[in-house]
Protein backbone atom coordinates (compact mmCIF):
# COMPACT_ATOMS: atom_id res chain seq x y z
CA UNK A 1 0.00 0.00 0.00
CA UNK A 2 1.45 3.65 -0.46
CA UNK A 3 2.34 5.86 1.82
CA UNK A 4 -0.18 8.53 2.85
CA UNK A 5 2.48 10.78 3.72
CA UNK A 6 5.82 11.43 2.54
CA UNK A 7 7.25 12.69 5.59
CA UNK A 8 6.85 12.59 9.24
CA UNK A 9 8.04 15.40 11.24
CA UNK A 10 7.99 14.38 14.98
CA UNK A 11 8.00 17.57 16.88
CA UNK A 12 6.50 21.26 15.97
CA UNK A 13 8.93 22.90 17.54
CA UNK A 14 11.57 24.75 15.45
CA UNK A 15 13.42 21.40 13.55
CA UNK A 16 10.36 20.08 12.75
CA UNK A 17 8.60 22.92 11.94
CA UNK A 18 11.19 24.69 9.64
CA UNK A 19 11.83 21.41 7.82
CA UNK A 20 7.99 20.48 7.45
CA UNK A 21 7.48 24.09 5.99
CA UNK A 22 10.57 23.91 3.89
CA UNK A 23 9.29 19.97 2.40
CA UNK A 24 6.35 20.93 1.97
CA UNK A 25 6.64 24.05 0.07
CA UNK A 26 9.99 23.56 -1.53
CA UNK A 27 9.39 20.02 -2.62
CA UNK A 28 5.51 19.59 -2.81
CA UNK A 29 5.30 16.52 -0.39
CA UNK A 30 2.83 15.65 1.92
CA UNK A 31 3.96 16.38 5.59
CA UNK A 32 2.65 14.70 8.91
CA UNK A 33 3.73 16.87 11.71
CA UNK A 34 2.93 15.44 15.49
CA UNK A 35 4.09 16.16 18.68
CA UNK A 36 3.19 15.13 22.51
CA UNK A 37 1.59 18.41 23.22
CA UNK A 38 -1.30 19.82 22.16
CA UNK A 39 0.00 22.69 20.65
CA UNK A 40 3.01 23.68 17.70
CA UNK A 41 6.33 26.20 18.41
CA UNK A 42 7.75 23.42 21.56
CA UNK A 43 9.22 24.83 24.15
CA UNK A 44 8.95 28.66 22.43
CA UNK A 45 5.65 28.53 23.10
CA UNK A 46 3.39 31.60 24.53
CA UNK A 47 -0.06 32.41 24.96
CA UNK A 48 -2.36 34.75 26.73
CA UNK A 49 -2.70 34.06 30.26
CA UNK A 50 -6.37 34.67 32.15
CA UNK A 51 -5.16 37.63 32.53
CA UNK A 52 -4.98 38.51 29.14
CA UNK A 53 -1.05 38.70 29.17
CA UNK A 54 0.85 37.07 26.92
CA UNK A 55 3.62 34.68 28.43
CA UNK A 56 5.97 31.97 27.23
CA UNK A 57 4.51 28.27 28.86
CA UNK A 58 8.00 27.23 29.26
CA UNK A 59 10.47 30.34 30.43
CA UNK A 60 11.42 33.02 28.40
CA UNK A 61 12.98 32.86 25.06
CA UNK A 62 14.77 35.62 23.31
CA UNK A 63 15.59 35.49 19.58
CA UNK A 64 19.21 36.37 18.53
CA UNK A 65 21.50 35.77 15.86
CA UNK A 66 24.26 36.34 13.96
CA UNK A 67 23.22 35.27 10.33
CA UNK A 68 21.06 37.21 8.33
CA UNK A 69 20.01 34.12 6.23
CA UNK A 70 18.30 32.89 9.05
CA UNK A 71 16.55 36.40 10.22
CA UNK A 72 15.58 36.10 6.81
CA UNK A 73 14.09 33.24 6.47
CA UNK A 74 12.01 33.64 10.09
CA UNK A 75 10.90 36.62 8.25
CA UNK A 76 8.54 35.12 6.12
CA UNK A 77 6.72 34.02 9.01
CA UNK A 78 6.49 36.85 11.27
CA UNK A 79 7.21 40.45 11.81
CA UNK A 80 9.48 41.81 14.11
CA UNK A 81 9.39 44.18 17.60
CA UNK A 82 13.18 44.87 18.21
CA UNK A 83 14.18 43.90 21.92
CA UNK A 84 17.41 43.87 23.14
CA UNK A 85 17.37 41.66 26.05
CA UNK A 86 18.97 43.21 29.80
CA UNK A 87 19.29 41.02 32.52
CA UNK A 88 20.15 41.95 36.38
CA UNK A 89 21.63 39.65 39.17
CA UNK A 90 20.71 40.09 42.57
CA UNK A 91 23.79 39.68 44.53
CA UNK A 92 24.93 40.98 48.02
CA UNK A 93 21.22 42.37 47.84
CA UNK A 94 21.94 44.73 44.82
CA UNK A 95 20.66 44.07 41.51
CA UNK A 96 23.63 44.35 39.11
CA UNK A 97 24.11 43.91 35.01
CA UNK A 98 24.75 40.41 33.92
CA UNK A 99 27.07 39.54 32.03
CA UNK A 100 29.66 41.18 34.28
CA UNK A 101 30.75 44.82 32.89
CA UNK A 102 32.06 47.91 34.30
CA UNK A 103 28.77 49.44 35.84
CA UNK A 104 28.88 45.74 38.23
CA UNK A 105 31.90 45.89 39.69
CA UNK A 106 31.68 49.52 40.47
CA UNK A 107 28.08 48.93 42.15
CA UNK A 108 29.44 46.00 43.59
CA UNK A 109 32.48 47.82 45.47
CA UNK A 110 31.25 51.10 45.58
CA UNK A 111 34.67 52.17 42.69
CA UNK A 112 34.52 54.66 40.01
CA UNK A 113 37.11 52.23 37.58
CA UNK A 114 37.35 53.21 34.19
CA UNK A 115 37.00 50.76 31.30
CA UNK A 116 41.11 50.35 31.13
CA UNK A 117 41.29 50.42 34.74
CA UNK A 118 38.87 47.35 34.74
CA UNK A 119 40.80 45.05 32.76
CA UNK A 120 44.04 45.31 34.89
CA UNK A 121 41.24 44.93 38.01
CA UNK A 122 40.11 41.82 36.44
CA UNK A 123 43.62 40.77 35.31
CA UNK A 124 44.75 41.01 39.16
CA UNK A 125 42.10 38.82 40.20
CA UNK A 126 42.60 36.43 37.21
CA UNK A 127 43.39 32.60 38.42
CA UNK A 128 45.81 31.56 35.34
CA UNK A 129 44.52 27.84 34.61
CA UNK A 130 47.08 25.60 31.88
CA UNK A 131 44.33 24.21 29.76
CA UNK A 132 40.72 25.29 30.07
CA UNK A 133 38.55 22.67 30.36
CA UNK A 134 35.47 23.37 32.88
CA UNK A 135 33.01 25.85 32.99
CA UNK A 136 34.65 26.84 36.07
CA UNK A 137 38.02 27.19 34.57
CA UNK A 138 36.48 30.04 31.66
CA UNK A 139 35.01 32.00 35.05
CA UNK A 140 37.87 32.12 37.46
CA UNK A 141 40.65 32.45 34.31
CA UNK A 142 38.47 35.70 33.17
CA UNK A 143 37.70 37.63 36.54
CA UNK A 144 38.87 35.16 39.29
CA UNK A 145 37.12 33.55 42.57
CA UNK A 146 35.21 35.64 44.09
CA UNK A 147 33.14 36.85 41.15
CA UNK A 148 32.62 33.08 39.71
CA UNK A 149 31.56 32.40 43.62
CA UNK A 150 29.10 35.70 43.85
CA UNK A 151 28.09 35.19 39.94
CA UNK A 152 28.07 31.72 38.35
CA UNK A 153 28.89 28.80 40.94
CA UNK A 154 25.64 29.07 42.77
CA UNK A 155 23.62 29.71 40.05
CA UNK A 156 25.30 26.78 37.96
CA UNK A 157 24.61 23.95 40.73
CA UNK A 158 20.88 25.09 40.51
CA UNK A 159 20.73 25.21 36.69
CA UNK A 160 22.38 21.79 36.18
CA UNK A 161 22.80 19.89 39.00
CA UNK A 162 26.51 19.90 39.39
CA UNK A 163 28.99 22.20 39.95
CA UNK A 164 30.42 24.37 37.03
CA UNK A 165 33.78 22.13 37.71
CA UNK A 166 32.04 19.53 36.38
CA UNK A 167 30.48 20.48 33.74
CA UNK A 168 31.89 21.20 29.61
CA UNK A 169 33.31 24.96 29.45
CA UNK A 170 31.03 25.98 26.91
CA UNK A 171 28.17 26.33 29.75
CA UNK A 172 30.21 29.31 30.84
CA UNK A 173 31.50 30.66 27.71
CA UNK A 174 28.24 31.38 26.42
CA UNK A 175 27.92 34.25 29.00
CA UNK A 176 30.91 36.84 28.30
CA UNK A 177 32.58 39.41 30.21
CA UNK A 178 33.08 43.06 29.68
CA UNK A 179 35.05 46.10 30.32
CA UNK A 180 32.37 48.41 29.16
CA UNK A 181 29.12 49.60 30.18
CA UNK A 182 27.20 47.46 27.16
CA UNK A 183 24.83 45.83 29.49
CA UNK A 184 22.65 43.32 26.55
CA UNK A 185 22.96 40.11 27.00
CA UNK A 186 23.69 39.21 23.61
CA UNK A 187 25.59 41.31 20.94
CA UNK A 188 24.57 39.64 17.82
CA UNK A 189 23.52 41.94 14.88
CA UNK A 190 19.53 40.22 15.14
CA UNK A 191 17.75 40.86 18.08
CA UNK A 192 14.01 41.11 18.21
CA UNK A 193 10.91 39.09 18.97
CA UNK A 194 8.04 37.84 16.71
CA UNK A 195 5.54 40.84 16.93
CA UNK A 196 2.64 38.80 17.24
CA UNK A 197 4.58 35.88 19.48
CA UNK A 198 6.02 33.10 18.75
CA UNK A 199 2.94 30.43 17.86
CA UNK A 200 1.61 33.03 15.38
CA UNK A 201 4.76 32.91 14.15
CA UNK A 202 4.57 28.73 13.96
CA UNK A 203 0.88 28.79 12.93
CA UNK A 204 1.97 30.34 10.05
CA UNK A 205 5.20 28.29 9.17
CA UNK A 206 2.76 25.42 9.14
CA UNK A 207 -0.27 26.79 7.51
CA UNK A 208 0.58 24.76 4.27
CA UNK A 209 -1.82 22.54 1.99
CA UNK A 210 1.02 19.65 2.40
CA UNK A 211 1.19 19.72 6.09
CA UNK A 212 -1.44 17.96 8.35
CA UNK A 213 -1.26 18.45 11.94
CA UNK A 214 -1.71 16.09 14.69
CA UNK A 215 -1.33 17.46 18.40
CA UNK A 216 -1.48 15.66 21.68
CA UNK A 217 -0.13 12.82 19.71
CA UNK A 218 2.91 10.69 20.82
CA UNK A 219 5.36 9.10 18.92
CA UNK A 220 5.37 5.86 20.29
CA UNK A 221 1.35 5.65 19.33
CA UNK A 222 1.80 5.91 15.48
CA UNK A 223 5.45 4.94 15.04
CA UNK A 224 4.36 1.12 13.23
CA UNK A 225 1.22 2.73 11.37
CA UNK A 226 3.85 2.98 8.25
CA UNK A 227 2.46 6.65 7.59
CA UNK A 228 5.13 7.72 5.88
CA UNK A 229 8.42 6.43 3.81
CA UNK A 230 10.72 8.83 5.78
CA UNK A 231 10.89 10.60 9.48
CA UNK A 232 12.14 13.44 10.85
CA UNK A 233 12.55 13.04 14.19
CA UNK A 234 12.92 15.89 17.08
CA UNK A 235 12.61 14.18 20.41
CA UNK A 236 15.50 12.65 22.51
CA UNK A 237 17.40 10.06 20.47
CA UNK A 238 17.71 7.65 23.46
CA UNK A 239 14.04 7.58 23.41
CA UNK A 240 14.05 6.86 20.14
CA UNK A 241 16.11 3.78 20.52
CA UNK A 242 14.45 2.66 24.11
CA UNK A 243 17.24 3.86 26.24
CA UNK A 244 18.91 0.86 24.87
CA UNK A 245 22.45 1.99 26.33
CA UNK A 246 20.89 4.03 29.24
CA UNK A 247 19.31 7.54 29.81
CA UNK A 248 20.56 10.12 28.18
CA UNK A 249 20.74 12.62 31.08
CA UNK A 250 18.79 15.96 30.28
CA UNK A 251 17.65 19.13 32.74
CA UNK A 252 14.07 19.62 33.20
CA UNK A 253 12.22 22.84 34.32
CA UNK A 254 9.53 23.83 36.45
CA UNK A 255 7.53 26.65 36.41
CA UNK A 256 5.77 28.93 38.53
CA UNK A 257 3.32 31.31 36.67
CA UNK A 258 1.73 34.16 38.75
CA UNK A 259 -0.73 37.76 37.86
CA UNK A 260 -0.29 40.47 39.81
CA UNK A 261 -2.02 43.46 40.16
CA UNK A 262 0.43 45.82 39.18
CA UNK A 263 1.49 47.38 36.00
CA UNK A 264 5.39 46.41 36.63
CA UNK A 265 6.95 44.27 39.06
CA UNK A 266 10.70 44.62 37.98
CA UNK A 267 12.75 47.05 35.86
CA UNK A 268 13.80 44.45 32.99
CA UNK A 269 12.98 40.94 31.81
CA UNK A 270 15.21 38.73 33.65
CA UNK A 271 16.12 38.68 36.84
CA UNK A 272 18.70 36.11 37.78
CA UNK A 273 19.19 34.90 41.76
CA UNK A 274 22.88 33.49 41.74
CA UNK A 275 23.02 33.44 45.72
CA UNK A 276 19.97 32.80 47.57
CA UNK A 277 16.21 31.42 46.14
CA UNK A 278 15.89 27.87 45.38
CA UNK A 279 14.52 29.45 42.21
CA UNK A 280 17.01 30.46 39.13
CA UNK A 281 15.21 33.43 37.79
CA UNK A 282 12.41 35.07 37.69
CA UNK A 283 10.64 36.76 34.37
CA UNK A 284 8.36 39.26 33.58
CA UNK A 285 6.71 38.98 29.97
CA UNK A 286 5.61 41.96 29.19
CA UNK A 287 8.92 43.63 28.54
CA UNK A 288 9.85 41.49 26.27
CA UNK A 289 6.82 41.75 24.19
CA UNK A 290 5.99 45.34 24.55
CA UNK A 291 2.35 44.55 25.73
CA UNK A 292 0.63 47.12 27.70
CA UNK A 293 -1.61 45.95 30.51
CA UNK A 294 -2.66 47.02 33.96
CA UNK A 295 -1.54 44.01 35.00
CA UNK A 296 1.51 41.57 34.91
CA UNK A 297 2.33 38.39 34.66
CA UNK A 298 5.54 36.93 36.00
CA UNK A 299 7.07 33.24 36.28
CA UNK A 300 9.60 32.00 38.83
CA UNK A 301 11.53 29.15 37.38
CA UNK A 302 13.20 25.87 38.82
CA UNK A 303 15.47 23.29 37.70
CA UNK A 304 15.06 19.83 38.34
CA UNK A 305 15.60 16.16 37.20
CA UNK A 306 11.88 15.52 37.05
CA UNK A 307 9.78 16.21 34.30
CA UNK A 308 9.82 17.05 30.31
CA UNK A 309 13.71 16.77 29.34
CA UNK A 310 14.90 20.79 28.09
CA UNK A 311 18.98 20.69 28.30
CA UNK A 312 21.46 18.09 27.48
CA UNK A 313 23.70 18.61 30.31
CA UNK A 314 27.35 18.95 28.61
CA UNK A 315 29.63 16.62 30.49
CA UNK A 316 32.25 14.16 28.64
CA UNK A 317 30.71 11.16 29.99
CA UNK A 318 27.32 12.29 28.44
CA UNK A 319 28.95 13.12 25.24
CA UNK A 320 30.41 9.73 25.18
CA UNK A 321 27.20 8.23 25.49
CA UNK A 322 25.93 10.34 23.25
CA UNK A 323 28.27 8.83 20.22
CA UNK A 324 26.58 5.62 20.94
CA UNK A 325 23.15 6.69 20.37
CA UNK A 326 24.56 8.94 17.35
CA UNK A 327 26.01 5.71 15.91
CA UNK A 328 22.90 3.98 15.74
CA UNK A 329 21.05 7.26 14.48
CA UNK A 330 23.47 7.07 11.52
CA UNK A 331 22.61 3.31 10.77
CA UNK A 332 19.17 4.17 10.80
CA UNK A 333 17.69 4.55 7.09
CA UNK A 334 15.37 7.39 6.17
CA UNK A 335 14.93 9.00 9.09
CA UNK A 336 16.54 12.26 10.00
CA UNK A 337 18.03 13.43 13.75
CA UNK A 338 17.78 17.06 13.89
CA UNK A 339 17.50 19.50 17.43
CA UNK A 340 18.42 19.92 20.32
CA UNK A 341 17.02 16.80 21.75
CA UNK A 342 17.76 14.94 19.20
CA UNK A 343 21.33 15.91 18.85
CA UNK A 344 22.22 15.95 22.43
CA UNK A 345 23.89 19.57 21.64
CA UNK A 346 22.74 22.93 23.81
CA UNK A 347 21.66 24.82 21.14
CA UNK A 348 19.86 28.43 20.96
CA UNK A 349 16.74 28.71 18.73
CA UNK A 350 18.58 30.24 15.75
CA UNK A 351 21.41 27.85 15.81
CA UNK A 352 18.38 25.00 15.86
CA UNK A 353 17.08 26.63 12.89
CA UNK A 354 20.19 26.78 11.14
CA UNK A 355 20.56 23.00 11.62
CA UNK A 356 17.47 22.50 10.14
CA UNK A 357 17.94 24.67 6.90
CA UNK A 358 21.27 22.76 6.85
CA UNK A 359 19.33 19.45 7.05
CA UNK A 360 16.93 20.47 4.28
CA UNK A 361 19.91 21.13 2.16
CA UNK A 362 21.07 17.50 2.29
CA UNK A 363 17.95 16.24 2.33
CA UNK A 364 17.44 17.96 -1.65
CA UNK A 365 21.01 16.88 -2.70
CA UNK A 366 20.66 13.27 -1.45
CA UNK A 367 16.81 12.36 -1.76
CA UNK A 368 14.95 12.50 -5.30
CA UNK A 369 11.61 14.33 -4.50
CA UNK A 370 8.48 11.98 -4.89
CA UNK A 371 6.01 12.23 -7.44
CA UNK A 372 2.57 12.17 -6.45
CA UNK A 373 0.21 9.71 -7.88
CA UNK A 374 -3.31 9.77 -8.25
CA UNK A 375 -2.96 6.56 -5.89
CA UNK A 376 -1.08 8.29 -3.11
CA UNK A 377 -3.08 11.56 -3.27
CA UNK A 378 -6.35 9.28 -2.36
CA UNK A 379 -4.46 7.12 0.26
CA UNK A 380 -3.76 10.59 1.90
CA UNK A 381 -7.16 11.86 2.20
CA UNK A 382 -8.90 9.94 4.90
CA UNK A 383 -6.10 10.99 7.20
CA UNK A 384 -6.32 14.41 6.44
CA UNK A 385 -10.26 14.63 7.40
CA UNK A 386 -9.54 12.80 10.63
CA UNK A 387 -6.89 15.18 12.43
CA UNK A 388 -7.01 17.75 14.01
Amino acid sequence: MPYAYDWLVVGAGFAGSVLAERIASQRGERVLVIDRRPHVGGNAYDRLDEAGVLIHQYGPHIFHTNAQAIFDHLSMFTAWRPYEHRVLARVDGMLVPIPINLDTVNTLYGLDLSSAELEGWFAARAEPVSEIRTSEDVVVSKVGRELYEKFFRGYTRKQWGVDPSELDKSVTARVPTRTDRDDRYFADTFQAMPAEGFTRMFDRMLDHPNITQRLGVDYADVKRDSLARRTIFTGPVDEFFGHRFGKLPYRCLRFDHRTLDQEQFQPVAVVNYPMSENYTRITEYKHLTGQEHPRTSITYEYPSDAGDPYYPIPRAENAELYKMYEALALQTPDVWFVGRLATYRYYNMDQVVGQALATFRRIEQTIPRAVPTPATQAAALPALHSVS
